[in-house]
C-alpha cells in the first residue's frame, strides 16, 4: 500500500495508462512481427535479435524526442504531420513493390541496409499515428508527473513490444520454405494496403482539411 501511494504521488497512472495503451496499439508488435520475419530473411538467429533490439531503441527514442520536442522541431522546419505519414507510406509501398515481386530466394531488403532503422523503427514501430499521438498526450499533460508518467508509458509500451517482435524470431522455423513464400506475398499485399491508407491519411491532412 505504501508504495502504491508513492507512486501515484509521483506518476500520474491513467495518463500512464492512456499513453501505454495508445502507444502499443498503435506500434502493432503482432502486426509487425511478420514483417519483421519477411525483412530479415536470410539472417542468423543473432543477426535477427540485433536487428529488433536496434529497432525497439531507435523507435523508442524517435517516440520519446518526439513526445518532449517534436511540434517544436516540425514547426522550425515547416514540417506538417500529413506530410510525415505521405513520406512514411511511401517508403512503405516501395518495399511492400519488392515483397510483391516475389524474389523469395534473397532477402527483400538489399544487402548492407539497416531495416533496424527503416521501416522498421520508423514508421512501422514509430509511426506517424503514433508520434502525433505522443505529442497530443504530451501537451495535455500539464505537469511534470504528467510529462514523467507520459514517457513511462512510451518505454513501458515499447518493453512489451520489443518482447512480442524478438519473439517473432521462433515463428521462422515453424513456416518452411512454401510458407515463406506464402507470407511474403500475403503480406506484401497488405503492407501495400497499410501503406497507401497512411499515404491518403495525409493527402487528407494536407489537401482536404
Amino acid at each position: 500500500m505504501e508504495f502504491l501511494s508513492l507512486a501515484k504521488t509521483f506518476i500520474d497512472v491513467p495518463v500512464l495508462v492512456k499513453t501505454f495503451v495508445a502507444v502499443f496499439v498503435l506500434a502493432d508488435a503482432l502486426g509487425n512481427a511478420p514483417i519483421f520475419l519477411v525483412l530479415t530473411k536470410g539472417m542468423e538467429i543473432e543477426q535477427k535479435n540485433s536487428v529488433v533490439d536496434r529497432a525497439s531503441l531507435v523507435g523508442t527514442s524517435v517516440i520519446l524526442a518526439f513526445a518532449f520536442g517534436g511540434q517544436t522541431v516540425l514547426d522550425y522546419l515547416h514540417i506538417s504531420m500529413g506530410s510525415l505519414e505521405i513520406a512514411g507510406g511511401l517508403l512503405l509501398l516501395m518495399i511492400a513493390l519488392k515483397m510483391l515481386e516475389g524474389h523469395t530466394e534473397t532477402p527483400v531488403m538489399e544487402q548492407g541496409r539497416d531495416v533496424a532503422i527503416t521501416p522498421l523503427a520508423f514508421p512501422l514501430l514509430a509511426g506517424p499515428g503514433t508520434l502525433t499521438s505522443v505529442m497530443l498526450l504530451m501537451s495535455d499533460a500539464d505537469s511534470a508527473i504528467g510529462h514523467l508518467s507520459v514517457a513511462l508509458g512510451i518505454v513501458g509500451a515499447m518493453f512489451v513490444t520489443w518482447f512480442i517482435v524478438r519473439q517473432s524470431s521462433r515463428i521462422d522455423h515453424w513456416l518452411g520454405a512454401e510458407g515463406a513464400i506464402i507470407i511474403t506475398q500475403l503480406l506484401g499485399f497488405l503492407l501495400a494496403a497499410l501503406a497507401i491508407e497512411i499515404s491518403s491519411s495525409g493527402i487528407r491532412e494536407l489537401f482536404l482539411k
